[in-house]
């Protein structure tokens, strides 16, 4: 049996530049936005989701849903570091760090716009409780003063927000940036920290906290931790895995970016087959003739059908690589969103994956071989005769 060579049909996508191109660049808006969307959602994810570790708790409120909105007195701290079940520093000191959170609204860079950015109020041990935060240029805060670390993914960002920048806390409080945080990317590098009593202080919350982090001997502890601090409903306290606590203050901000790629990916992906199929068609319509004659010659229904859609395949293919590529140079941009439920402003990138890449350019593909199947399929069961006919 005859076969038609592979090359055939991509040498007649090149003789029609002009709806090649369009249908190229519609694939490429689709592959490019539906890759941002997946890339966008695991950068935040990442962000949010790295401050939790699963051996660590928070102990908030009973009726509070995150940090800013939970108080807590202060003895509540001391209750929940004599836990057997918290783990211990080198020093045998519990790991356990007391914390007071609030939002203050500062200028952006070029002065233009207002921004919630979140201050955190810690004591001196937080970092031994949070092993992942490292202070990576300057230096770590005193006890006692006021001075500040702002979070590598707000600095420069903010008015203050520098080494050395003032940061106004309430009219006459301020404190002065002395280093730079990182914590593996997590949401603490989009925070300023401070000295605890600093904060509380400059906000009239003295003997309160937001919440206490606890470290505990290991994953396994939390059902017995979690059941000791809650055994008296007096206290009014609640206790969450760390990693859950960060899952359920983002979901909200998870479904909206579903949401809203979705339909914008919608739009594109409609357009994109509309364009194949047109393309497709038009290629069909002025070939009629070529393809009559391949079929008059011997070539069957299926080889004719397989011609087309390798055509609308490599089409497919070709701009869902250029969107891809596209997609490739998000990560080398910073972006910042509102966390809807919380209220900060959180600074993250977008994450490429492996996954995210191969199912961007499927759903492309996809898209080709779908608006050209139509057109394929009219003309490979077409009656020849009729295609050999001249027009008109």
């Amino acid at each position: 049996m005859m076969s038609i060579p592979l090359n055939y049909g991509l040498r007649a996508l090149l003789l029609r530049k002009g709806t090649t191109f369009a249908t190229a660049i519609g694939i490429a808006l689709v592959v490019f936005v539906l890759a941002s969307t997946f890339m966008l959602a695991d950068g935040l994810s990442m962000t949010l989701l790295a401050a939790g570790s699963p051996q660590r708790a928070i102990v908030l409120g009973e009726d509070a849903f995150d940090e800013s909105t939970s108080r807590i007195k202060q003895e509540v701290a001391t209750l929940v570091s004599a836990s057997r079940w918290i783990g211990a520093s080198s020093a045998e000191a519990p790991l356990a760090s007391a914390e007071s959170v609030v939002h203050v609204y500062l200028a952006n860079s070029t002065g233009n716009d207002l921004a919630s950015v979140q201050l955190r109020g810690v004591p001196a041990n937080v970092f031994e409780v949070r092993p992942e935060a490292t202070v990576i240029e300057g230096r770590a805060i005193r006890v006692g003063t006021a001075e500040a670390l702002v979070g590598k993914g707000l600095l420069g960002r903010y008015a203050g927000l520098t080494l050395g920048g003032k940061v106004e806390l309430q009219k006459g409080k301020s404190v002065t940036i002395v280093g730079v945080l990182a914590a593996g990317g997590s949401a603490y590098e989009s925070e300023v920290w401070l000295d605890l009593d600093t904060l509380r202080s400059a906000f009239g919350s003295l003997g309160y906290l937001s919440a206490v982090s606890v470290s505990l001997g290991s994953s396994a502890d939390f059902e017995q931790f979690e059941a000791e601090v809650e055994s008296d409903p007096r206290r009014g306290l609640k206790v969450e895995r760390e990693r859950v606590y960060y899952e359920r203050i983002s979901s909200r901000l998870g479904a909206i970016i579903s949401v809203l790629g979705g339909t914008v990916v919608s739009i594109f992906a409609v357009a994109a087959l509309l364009g194949a199929m047109i393309t497709m068609y038009g290629s069909v319509d002025r070939r009629s003739r070529e393809i009559g004659t391949l079929r008059a010659i011997g070539f069957s229904q299926a080889q004719i059908l397989l011609l087309l859609l390798i055509e609308a395949g490599a089409l497919a293919l070709a701009g869902g690589a250029l969107g891809a590529g596209l997609a490739l140079l998000t990560p080398w941009l910073d972006f910042s969103t509102i966390n809807y439920a919380t209220g900060q402003e959180v600074a993250f990138r977008f994450l490429p994956s492996v996954e995210t890449m191969g199912l961007s350019l499927l759903a492309g593909l996809a898209m080709g071989i779908l608006g050209g199947l139509l057109p394929a399929l009219k003309a490979a069961t077409g009656n020849p005769i009729d295609a050999l006919r001249p027009s008109g």
